[in-house]
């Protein structure tokens, strides 16, 4: 089993801080320059919706970030990243899955096997070489798959509000009347203050296709380094699930990173200082072991 590290967030800030990465990472590094944004390319895929994506060209270990559901490319946390990376020479990569922003397809015709597909896609047609993912939310659940499926492709993951299988056993959980109500109607649903609607709808059909990709079931082989970052005030996904995350993976280089006030988006500014700091501290570390 994986050796889980619990660190407190001032003294991880402050070992980063004392080697120097502030001046890589000031105010100006990380709202970065609108005049060097990334432009929005489209990839073609053989009976399959064109998917769209952002690349910075840059050294190795490159950094994919794999967004949450219904979110997209654009988000503070991405836009954070690319500039970083960019200040750094590093590549990054971030695209929308099927039916999310830019990319074509239908949301709701999606499944956790679709966006699946799509990171692997990413991963072997627009990647180079190995990569650290960074997967937000539901994307750290694919985040998981992906590591599993490509493990020459990843160097190291780190999860933002990781939520692995956490839509199957959030409804598995509810009482068995509820449950067949849900069935009866089709589609469960569920209120979200990260909707327009107030709300997300997922069909039966989705929720059994998920369950085929459940991964906290038994020991994932994973043996990159592991960083996992949760708020202990996130609402919609509890953050036992990173310690869970932690606990089966048989890496031996994980960390669990609690914040007492973060919340799911952590899209504060400590909080995307928080992921930065992070992923510098994850390239220097895979650079200085090549």
């Amino acid at each position: 089993m994986a050796a889980v590290a619990l660190r407190s967030c001032r003294r991880g800030l402050s070992q980063i801080l004392s080697n120097g990465g502030l001046a890589a990472l000031s105010p100006k590094r990380l709202e970065g320059d609108r005049r060097h944004k990334s432009t929005v390319q489209y990839a073609s895929r053989p009976d399959l919706p064109k998917l769209a994506y952002r690349k910075v060209k840059g050294k190795s270990p490159g950094v994919v970030f794999l967004p949450g559901y219904g979110s997209n490319m654009n988000g503070q946390k991405a836009e954070a990243l690319e500039e970083f990376c960019r200040s750094l020479g590093h590549s990054c990569l971030r695209f929308d899955y099927t039916g999310h922003g830019a990319s074509e397809g239908v949301m709701a015709e999606g499944t956790i096997g679709t966006w699946k597909k799509d990171v692997l896609f990413v991963l072997d047609e627009l990647a180079d070489g190995p990569q650290i993912l960074v997967g937000s939310s539901i994307g750290g659940w694919l985040m998981l798959l992906a590591a599993i499926a490509r493990p020459e492709k990843t160097a190291a993951l780190v999860g933002i509000s990781t939520a692995a299988d956490h839509i199957v056993t959030s409804f598995n959980s509810l009482p068995l009347e509820t449950r067949k109500e849900f069935e009866e109607k089709g589609e469960w649903t569920v209120s979200t203050k990260h909707s327009e609607e107030g709300l997300y709808k997922f069909s039966m059909d989705f929720l059994r296709e998920a369950g085929n990709h459940c991964v906290l079931h038994s020991p994932l082989p994973i043996t990159c380094p592991v960083r996992l970052i949760h708020g202990l005030k996130d609402d919609d996904v509890p953050w036992h699930i990173s310690m869970q995350v932690a606990e089966r993976v048989l890496s031996s280089d994980v960390d669990v990173i609690l914040r007492r006030l973060g919340q799911h988006r952590m899209s504060e500014k400590d909080d995307i200082k928080l992921m930065v700091y992070t992923i510098d501290d994850l390239i220097d570390k895979l650079t200085t072991m090549v």
